[in-house]
This record gives structure tokens, C-alpha cells and sequence, in this order.
């Protein structure tokens, strides 16, 4: 008996050393010169598991061998039953092992696996490391105190304008929609930067998302990339499909059973397409895409970008300055510029809301100039990041580091782009980062006003080694660490994590260009802020920001 308990602890210690929970995830993507190193991993996985294999057999022949000597002399096992007590015992640990390590695998999975502390950067030949970055506090706490805090009051003033003038434009629009497609648009949703208290530089953004909804009998039906039988391409994460139904149709449209030249919107198909004619309209056509009930975002924008001309129309007598598109090819871009020459850059984001919930499909991100399929729609989490925001804000000391650090990533993001030109490194990704950073990192007196230099060179060092790894997981999905009062819904939070730098697995030209952006960015970062700050001790802090 002492045998075979001995080879089923054998048996546990090796499942449990060769489980894949002992080996780092942290370069998942090897070089194509370690081909040779996985063919020799494989070998040795093959060989543990024949090793494996046979240990259960002969466990199985001594149990058999036990068993039939217990059979043959009955006597000696009522004789002695703490041998069987043994057996179960042992047996009984052997489960709990195993189920601890599956449990601790799945919790695991689920977390960053980049610590605090770690000091390993895998820097490229001759770059720098963020761990090693030279920031000067003094300075820091002059560029905050002089450049941020006078932006943050701008902020307020250009958001209070903004919400006015957004108020308006959409009541304008609900008139122009109920004369014309009955279409329902919803209250706007600030998000971003500027409504999250980190804009720091020009020109003054504003994103707001401007939900609509079918007048009846339509209605949305959602295919979400994380659904079962998903029909959302596996390089489309975070996107889904939206249908539009009729819930009244049965064989045929609702269009199909009125008379010709009656009056009736058809979601489905465009007017002109109903009565045969030869031209198709743009402005009564479809919301879904040609011959299909997908949900198409070209139509939508067109749609939407009608609308806000023809509102704007109406009410533009009201006001003292220009408004004009600022992106002809992006529903809602409107740029304002006054007589004084100020401006700002409104964008009004159509969007389709998920449910009772606070997630909302858009039709773009006004950051992403990636293309994607016209009838797939990326989801945004925006007013659940806001909302965590201000939960870290309410929870962290006064007078936090949190949103300073943020906004000075952004600054040299901002500044380096306009040293080396453009990168696939984007405001959303440094927010992702700084989030990240704000879950992982427990305790709340770390994020005080004195250790601002401290959580920067951690957000670079974040940021370093995830574009390293080519791996950055969005904060919010697949994250099941995240506060409870979020709200976050289930669907999400069990999803798997969703990565915003798969493009650089696809992309290798993209990759290396957005590397040597971040290096180049962390070289010049001390040299910036010096720059910098000396304009804004001299009172022209404005000017020097808006270049």
C-alpha cells in the first residue's frame, strides 16, 4: 500500500510540474529562431506525458494486485482498516491538489502579469528604459502647477459651451428627424478626455456619443463577437453585427404591403428601390446595408451627417461663429471656430445602445483611421471607463497623481508626434495603460501628489513592455479584478481579454515604427518638459502648448 500511494503522489507531482501554469506566458509570440526550442519543448511535453501514462498503469495493476490479494484474504482487511482510511485520504488530497491548480489557472489567466516591481524591460538593442528614465520631481511639479492647472480651468469653460451648444443642435435634430424618419435620438454622453478631466493640449476635443433608436415596429437584434456561435470574424474583437427587425413583418416588408407613392419610412429597403426608379437617393435610402438587414455604418453617418446640416440650418442664426465639418468622411465631426480665431472640435458620435446597459456600439472612434467592414460596429465601454475614473478619484488620497500622470503622457505623445509624425500609439492606449495601473496597484496612498515621477515611470515602463510583448488587454473586458459597483455587465467581464496591439502580431512595418515613436519619446521626455516649462515661468504657456 505504501507503494502505490507513493506513485500516486509521483503522479501528482508530475502533472503538476508540467502543468502550463508553471511556464511564462510573458513572450507568447517567439521568434522564428526558437522554432528549434518548441520542437524540443514538444518532445519533452510527449515524453512527460508517456512517462505519465505508464506511471498510471502500474498504479492500476497494483491496485488490481491489492485488490485481488484483499479478495483472496478478507480477514486480514477487516483486520487492519486504517490501510483503506489511508487510501481514501490520500486520494482525496490528490483531488484537492488538482482542483486548486485548475482554480488558481483560471483566476491567473486573468490577471496582468506584469508587476509593479518587475524591473525587466526587454529593451531593444540600445534603447532606453523607462525604469531608468530621468525625471526631475521640481519639475514635474512646476509643469503641473503652471501648464495643467490652467488648461483644467479652460477645460470647464469650453465644456459648459460645448453641452450648451450640443443641447441645442440635438433638439434641432429630433425636429428635423420627426418631420422626416421618425428616428429617435437619445441625450449625448460626454466622454474622453475632456469630460474625464485629462485633456492637455489643443485643439479642445469634445466626443459625444449620440444614441438613436427605430421608431416601431423596428427593433435591433445584436451578434456580439464574444456570443456563441459568434459570426463576427476572429480579427474583429470588441466589434459586433446589428440586424434590424420588424417585429410586425412577417413573409414580406412593410413596404411590400402599401399602396404605391404612400408615405411610409422602410428600414429595410430604400424608397426609390420600392418604386423601381433608376437613381437611387441618398438621403431616403436605407440604414442597412444594399440588400441585407445589417446594420451598415456608411449609411448611418450619411444619415446622421444629413441631419446635422439640415438642424444646424435651423439655428444657426442664434449663434456668433462658423460651424463646418471638419472631416467630410466622419458623420458629426463639426469644427467651431470664433471670430477671435479660437477653435474647437466637436465630434457627435452615433451610436446604438446595448440593451438597458451603458455600453454603446459606435460608428468610429474619432482616434481609429483604421478601415473595417462596413456592417461590423466597435463596441465602447467609454461611460464605464468614466465611471471608473471617478471611482479611483473618490477612493485615492486628496489631490491624487492619477490624471496629472495621464496628462503628461498625452503632452509627449503629443509632442513627439509632431517631431517624428504619426504613430499607431494613441491617447487611448496611455488611458488604458493608467488604468491598468490604477487596478493593479491596491493601495491608494502610492497615487499621493509626491509620487507623481514614481507612477510616470511606471505607466512608461507599462507601456514599454506590453508594446514589447505586443500585448495590451483592454482594461474592462475579460477583467473580473474590476470594482463590483462598476456595473460592468457579465457578458464582458467573462469574455476573454481583448488585445488593442493585435495589430502589431499583423503589422511588423506598424510595430517598428510605433517602437522607435516610444523610444525616441522617452528620450526626449526630460528635454521636453525642460523645454516646456521655461515658456510657461515666462507667462506664454498658452502659445507654447498649441504648437
Amino acid at each position: 500500500m505504501s507503494s502505490a500511494i507513493a506513485r500516486v503522489c509521483l503522479v501528482v507531482a508530475a502533472a503538476i510540474l508540467n502543468h502550463p501554469l508553471f511556464f511564462s506566458q510573458e513572450n507568447a509570440t517567439l521568434p522564428e529562431q526558437d522554432e528549434e526550442l518548441l520542437t524540443r519543448m514538444r518532445l519533452h511535453e510527449e515524453q512527460m506525458r508517456t512517462h505519465e501514462e505508464r506511471l498510471v498503469r502500474e498504479q492500476s495493476m497494483l491496485e488490481e494486485e491489492e485488490r485481488s490479494r484483499l479478495e483472496s484474504q478478507p480477514q486480514q482487511s477487516e483486520e487492519s482498516p486504517d490501510e483503506a482510511y489511508v487510501w481514501y485520504f490520500w486520494s482525496a488530497v490528490s483531488l484537492v491538489v488538482f482542483l486548486a491548480v485548475e482554480v488558481s489557472r483560471v483566476d491567473l489567466a486573468n490577471v496582468e502579469t506584469w508587476t509593479i516591481e518587475d524591473e525587466e524591460m526587454y529593451p531593444g538593442n540600445g534603447s532606453i528604459g523607462a525604469r531608468t528614465l530621468a525625471i526631475d520631481k521640481g519639475l514635474l511639479r512646476q509643469f503641473c502647477d503652471r501648464c495643467l492647472h490652467t488648461l483644467s480651468h479652460e477645460n470647464w469653460r469650453v465644456q459648459e459651451f460645448v453641452e450648451g451648444l450640443a443641447d441645442n443642435l440635438l433638439e434641432s435634430m429630433r425636429n428635423v428627424c420627426n418631420a422626416e424618419t421618425r428616428m429617435e435620438l437619445g441625450d449625448f454622453l460626454g466622454v474622453g478626455s475632456m469630460f474625464e478631466s485629462w485633456k492637455a493640449h489643443k485643439p479642445l476635443t469634445c466626443d459625444l456619443i449620440v444614441p438613436f433608436t427605430l421608431p416601431a415596429p423596428y427593433s435591433f437584434q445584436y451578434h456580439l463577437w464574444c456570443s456563441p456561435a459568434s459570426r463576427v470574424p476572429p480579427d474583429l474583437q470588441g466589434f459586433a453585427a446589428i440586424e434590424v427587425n420588424n417585429k410586425n413583418l412577417g413573409a414580406g416588408c412593410v413596404c411590400e404591403s402599401v399602396v404605391v407613392g404612400e408615405d411610409v419610412l422602410c428600414l429595410l429597403h430604400s424608397k426609390t428601390t420600392r418604386l423601381e426608379e433608376a437613381e437611387r437617393s441618398e438621403e431616403d435610402g436605407l440604414l442597412c446595408s444594399r440588400d441585407t438587414s445589417s446594420l451598415s455604418k456608411d449609411q448611418v453617418m450619411r444619415w446622421f451627417q444629413f441631419s446635422v446640416s439640415k438642424a444646424w440650418g435651423r439655428i444657426a442664426h442664434k449663434y456668433d461663429f462658423e460651424l463646418a465639418f471638419h472631416q467630410l468622411d466622419t458623420a458629426g465631426a463639426l469644427k467651431v471656430r470664433f471670430r477671435s480665431g479660437k477653435v474647437i472640435v466637436l465630434n457627435l458620435i452615433p451610436a446604438v445602445q446595448l440593451d438597458d446597459t451603458e455600453a454603446y456600439f459606435v460608428s468610429h472612434f474619432p482616434s481609429d483611421t483604421s478601415s473595417t467592414p462596413d456592417t461590423y460596429w466597435p463596441m465602447s465601454l467609454a461611460v464605464y471607463e468614466r465611471n471608473l475614473l471617478k471611482h479611483f478619484t473618490r477612493t485615492l488620497p486628496q489631490n491624487p497623481c492619477h490624471l496629472h500622470c495621464l496628462q503628461i503622457l498625452t503632452f509627449l505623445h503629443k509632442k513627439q508626434t509632431g517631431l517624428t509624425g504619426e504613430s499607431a500609439l494613441t491617447d487611448y492606449h496611455l488611458k488604458t495603460v493608467v488604468l491598468h495601473l490604477l487596478v493593479l496597484r491596491r493601495q491608494p496612498s502610492s497615487w499621493g501628489g509626491g509620487f507623481l515621477d514614481q507612477r510616470l515611470r511606471d505607466a512608461l515602463a507599462f507601456l514599454q513592455r506590453s508594446l514589447t510583448e505586443k500585448r495590451l488587454h483592454h482594461v474592462l473586458i475579460g477583467n473580473r479584478h474590476l470594482p463590483g459597483e462598476l456595473g460592468v455587465p457579465e457578458v464582458f467581464r467573462t469574455a476573454e481579454p481583448v488585445n488593442l496591439f493585435r495589430v502589431f502580431v499583423l503589422q511588423r512595418a506598424l510595430y517598428v515604427d510605433t517602437v522607435r515613436h516610444l523610444e525616441e519619446m522617452l528620450r526626449n521626455a526630460p528635454a521636453l518638459l525642460q523645454e516646456y516649462t521655461p515658456h510657461l515661468l515666462n507667462g506664454v504657456a498658452r502659445s507654447s502648448l498649441d504648437n
